[in-house]
């Protein structure tokens, strides 16, 4: 008989191990174990046609829930673990009960990243990581006219653009000196501050925030300066931290991230980890790096469920990511970190062109809007020749 497998975390990752192995041929037991009382659900869509309500609950479930009975795969939902102990190879879970293991795969995610900010637990302050996250969104966006959002980067942006499209006032404070910094050239962010201060966005760069302020629920946001921006519906959307907490207080190594090598293994060979709770080492850029993607989260889990079968893998994959802002696509493969030349091909005014990031000459990133065509050649070329790099036509 082979020996049980449990999955904790029921996101984009969990559900693909859980159906790789099985696709895979993997027969014994496999339960997969989630916080929220949904479905496995895709992500993405969260902050832009879940918010706007072009879809429902349904249509972010990655498989219907008849899909894990059919394929004899235990989903139990709502509930929590508390710890894991690797000595006698038991989950502790926060209702008291215990679940024993023979591999253990760690699909964790991450959580919205806090800041110590006075005002923070007010009503009407939220976060978005899930679909409740996004209901009191909603409810929030219902019940005022102003939206106030701490953080340009991809959520932000994102919901900042869903809000206008609602007939909401929108504010967004950044602390950096342009939007996406992180991610993208000054070409991208430049591009995207026009955009949204064209449709009516009150983009605050080089912004700091002091506390949300109002009487028992938010009224808005005191900027460093004394500005109060008004507001009755804050977001805060300053990045991610990886739930990593289990497997440190566990002692499997972790380093803003679970550690694990080409096939998904942690520092305990019985445990596994994968998505965006992981931290690996990428021969592609010589560095470790952490990824808050749909594309690694798919693909490690494909990885690990190969390793679990015994097959040979090695995980080094080509980034990719995508944002959409109102009609505008974002399409970003690779990564850009450590560039240190760029070519732009096509015309921002045209709102269709490409950036090409270079590294002692060889092309490492493409940020595509709205060029599909381009980010496909990218992620080819840039996959295939890395070593090399090209740059794709326009």
């Amino acid at each position: 008989m082979q020996e049980e497998i449990v999955i904790v975390g029921a996101g984009q990752a969990g559900a693909q191990v859980a159906q790789s192995l099985r696709q895979g041929g993997f027969e014994g037991p496999l339960r997969l174990i989630g916080d929220e009382a949904h479905p496995p659900y895709q992500r993405p869509p969260l902050s832009k046609k879940f918010l706007a309500g072009e879809i429902g609950p349904e249509g972010l479930w990655l498989r219907p829930p008849a899909f894990f009975e059919t394929n004899n795969i235990d989903h139990i939902p709502s509930t929590r673990v508390a710890a894991i102990d690797r000595s006698s190879k038991r989950l502790q879970l926060e209702n008291g009960d215990t679940l024993s293991y023979g591999k253990l795969i760690l699909a964790t995610g991450t959580s919205a990243r806090s800041i110590p900010l006075e005002g923070a637990d007010k009503k009407g302050v939220a976060t978005l990581r899930s679909i409740a996250d996004v209901d009191a969104i909603r409810e929030g966006m219902k019940a005022c006219q102003r939206v106030a959002i701490i953080g340009a980067g991809y959520i932000g942006l994102e919901v900042a653009a869903v809000a206008r499209a609602l007939g909401k006032d929108v504010s967004v404070i950044e602390a950096l000196d342009r939007p996406m910094k992180r991610v993208v050239s000054p070409t991208v962010s430049d591009y995207f501050t026009a955009l949204h201060e064209s449709n009516g966005v009150d983009l605050r760069l080089n912004t700091a925030v002091e506390a949300i302020v109002g009487d028992g629920s938010a009224g808005g946001v005191k900027l460093r300066s004394g500005e109060v921006v008004e507001a009755g519906l804050v977001l805060i959307a300053v990045g991610a931290e990886p739930n990593d907490h289990l497997a440190a207080e566990a002692g499997i190594d972790v380093d803003n991230g679970i550690l694990v090598d080409g096939a998904g293994q942690t520092s305990d060979p019985d445990i596994y980890a994968i998505g965006d709770c992981t931290r690996f080492y990428s021969g592609r850029y010589e560095r470790s790096v952490r990824m808050e993607s749909v594309q690694n989260a798919i693909d490690q889990a494909k990885a690990a469920a190969q390793a679990l079968l015994g097959q040979d893998v090695d995980y080094d994959p080509l980034p990719w990511f995508w944002s959409d802002q109102y009609a505008i696509k974002l399409q970003i493969a690779g990564l850009s970190e450590g560039y240190d030349d760029t070519v732009v091909v096509g015309s921002p005014e045209d709102n269709k062109f490409y950036v090409a990031y270079l590294q002692a000459g060889r092309l490492i990133a493409v940020d595509s809007i709205n060029s599909p065509r381009s980010h496909m050649m990218a992620r080819r070329v840039i996959g295939e020749n890395w070593r090399d790099g090209l740059l794709p036509a326009a």
